[in-house]
């Protein structure tokens, strides 16, 4: 092989590796979620309620501290299919129509105990909507820092005791 046809082969394999590169990484960007933005309301009303489940405390700070919305956000954007996404945002507008019919009040207008009350009072079985919002808030706040720490999770348990050796 002389000198032409190796600087050939490489310049091949090269070009190979970054235009499969580039594919590869093309191939990771959502397509069906491109836009997908929740409104101020549909924002500040999903935080109530993921604040709702998980209240802030003397120990840890809530979910609000936690931005769980920025994350449910962004999960709905990238993870999830348009009809679950339309399922997500409609389920929070039914969730607020229930809470008025309920309570007579919109669920933000209510205080702390009309939430709890309310949200306690929703059937698993009717309102599939609400389990998506109680797992995005549930996930978003156990992956955050305040989550993390809020658990005294160690993430290695016992110390560390290299070349041990039995006597």
């Amino acid at each position: 092989m002389n000198r032409r046809e190796a600087l050939s082969r490489v310049a091949i394999l090269i070009g190979g590796t970054v235009i499969g590169g580039n594919l590869f990484l093309t191939g990771c960007k959502s397509t069906t979620a491109d836009g997908f933005v929740l409104t101020a309301k549909e924002m500040s009303l999903f935080e109530e309620v993921a604040e709702s489940i998980l209240p802030e405390t003397a120990k840890s700070g809530g979910a609000k501290a936690a931005q769980v919305g920025s994350f449910a956000q962004l999960m709905v954007r990238d993870c999830y299919s348009l009809e679950e996404q339309k399922a997500f945002t409609s389920g929070l507008g039914s969730l607020d129509e229930a809470c008025e019919q309920l309570k007579g009040k919109s669920f933000i207008a209510c205080n702390a105990t009309e939430r709890q009350e309310f949200l306690v009072s929703l059937d698993p079985a009717k309102t599939p909507y609400y389990s998506m919002i109680r797992q995005l808030t549930l996930l978003g706040y156990f992956t955050s820092e305040i989550g993390y720490k809020a658990q005294n999770y160690q993430s290695v348990p016992g110390g560390y005791e290299g070349a041990i050796r039995k006597s």
